[in-house]
């Protein structure tokens, strides 16, 4: 059995890509670094991420493969399945070696998981488009906090930059803990320590008072639209899946 260790990271796993056609040895696990490994290793390597090297990796998926393939790999990777990497590797290697696109080839279950991975990171990045809701803080910043199954967040930052492109905010993603902030000129990845303090900024008390007076008419506007006789429970879960609703603004008691 040989072993890979890498730190885990997308350009990582192409920089382990390169190795393992350079060395003409293929991995059979992918580890993080640190982590044991398993008993009965035969070889262990240990990837060190070269950007260059991954560059070269990902212009030869390019020549091999269609645009939206290779979309649907970065996608993959963000749904941050268990063995998703390996997943990949064996996907990004059968689309080196292969001597036609595997793009459509459904057939083979590596690429029906790929594509099956992709498609519901791209389903949970509508979602966040849907159902993100910024609060004003007293000092003029939006905040949003979210929890995505998948780590979606980064396929959303273009769209919030353009459609939010005249207030600052912050998404902050309090799964993983990192999010992101437009300052009206440029949007950045952020991290927190701690995020109880992205959280007392979004106490009732804390925000801005015309977001408090915006959020109670918010609700009521909400509420009178509600038709109780023709209430679907199923169907509101459906379309707006339970875990939003902490930070929905509707979904909030009616005073503040």
């Amino acid at each position: 059995m040989h072993i890979f260790f890498y730190d885990k990271t997308f350009e990582g796993l192409l920089t382990a890509v390169f190795d393992a056609y350079s060395r003409r040895t293929f991995p059979d696990r992918l580890l993080r670094v640190g982590e044991p490994a398993p008993l009965f290793a035969d070889t262990t390597y240990t990837v060190v991420t070269d950007t260059p090297r991954a560059e070269r990796v990902r212009l030869g998926l390019m020549r091999k493969l269609p645009a939206e393939a290779t979309t649907l790999i970065l996608r993959a990777w963000l749904s941050e399945q268990p063995a998703v990497d390996e997943l990949l590797f064996r996907y990004i290697r059968k689309a080196l070696d292969a001597p036609e696109s595997i793009a459509t080839n459904f057939a083979d279950p590596d690429v029906l998981e790929v594509r099956n991975l992709a498609l519901k990171v791209s389903r949970e990045a509508h979602k966040l488009k849907q159902f993100v809701r910024f609060s004003k803080t007293a000092d003029g910043l939006y905040v949003a906090p979210i929890r995505p199954v998948y780590n979606a967040l980064p396929l959303t930052v273009p769209h919030f930059t353009d459609r939010f492109s005249d207030q600052p905010w912050v998404i902050y993603d309090l799964c993983r803990r990192y999010g992101y902030h437009y300052d009206l000129h440029t949007t950045r990845e952020v991290t927190l320590a701690d995020d109880a303090a992205l959280r007392s900024r979004l106490d009732p008390d804390l925000l801005a008072t015309d977001e408090q007076r915006f959020q109670v008419l918010w609700r009521a506007y909400f509420r009178s639209l509600t038709i109780r006789e023709r209430l679907n429970p199923r169907k509101q879960r459906q379309d707006m899946p339970v875990r939003f609703w902490p930070h929905l603004t509707e979904m909030q008691p009616e005073d503040l």
